[in-house]
Parts: C-alpha cells; sequence; structure tokens
C-alpha cells in the first residue's frame, strides 16, 4: 500500500467533478422547484408555473426556464396561435435526474428539524 498516492485536498480540484457540474445545472433558488413541478404535472404552461411557484418573479422564472432549456433538461414548445401559448415538460435528460431530486424530498422528509 505504500505505492498508492495519498490524496491531498489542496490538488482537488471539485471544479471538475461530476458533483460540481450537477450543482451548476440545477442551482439556483427555484431550478428545482421548477424541475419538480414538471415532474408532478407533466406539461405546464408559464402562468400555471407562477402560480404554483408563489414569490417568483417574471424576470426570476423566464432566466430559469431559459438556463433549464439551454441545459437540456426541459423542452419548451410553443403553438403558433394567438394568444401565444408555450408548454413547458421535462426533457429525457430532466428526467434522468427525478431520481435524485426524489433522494433529496426523502431525506428532507426524514431530517427536518
Amino acid at each position: 500500500m505504500e505505492n498508492e498516492k495519498k490524496r491531498c485536498i489542496a490538488s482537488e480540484k471539485l471544479c471538475d467533478t461530476g458533483f460540481s457540474y450537477t450543482l451548476s445545472v440545477i442551482s439556483g433558488k427555484y431550478k428545482m422547484t421548477i424541475l419538480y413541478t414538471l415532474m408532478e404535472f407533466t406539461v405546464v404552461r408559464y402562468n400555471e408555473l407562477q402560480r404554483y411557484i408563489k414569490g417568483i418573479s417574471y424576470k426570476t422564472l423566464s432566466l430559469s426556464l431559459k438556463e433549464l432549456e439551454n441545459d437540456g433538461l426541459i423542452i419548451r414548445k410553443e403553438y403558433p396561435q394567438i394568444p401565444p401559448k408555450v408548454e413547458y415538460s421535462l426533457s429525457e435528460r430532466g428526467k434522468s435526474l427525478m431520481p435524485i431530486l426524489d433522494g433529496m424530498c426523502e431525506w428532507g422528509d426524514k431530517n427536518r428539524i
């Protein structure tokens, strides 16, 4: 075992890990709430999201949705009609995050103080 190189925290790069990448994709005050809402209700319109997530501003919701779409976690479907109709749903990539969010919910339920 002497030949094994000891790991030193000073030489580690957390930013290069899968953990760091996952956090970068879901970080933000409302992103996980948006993802969880889409998991629960499958297809949701913008105003429904805003009603469900109390306290979120128009700007914050718009920005969060754009980031989640750019990261490939949600699908934005726009219908060519007047008034405009836009629906949001989870992509397959977004659905693959749901076991992680479920685990976080379970942990929170068990460890709530």
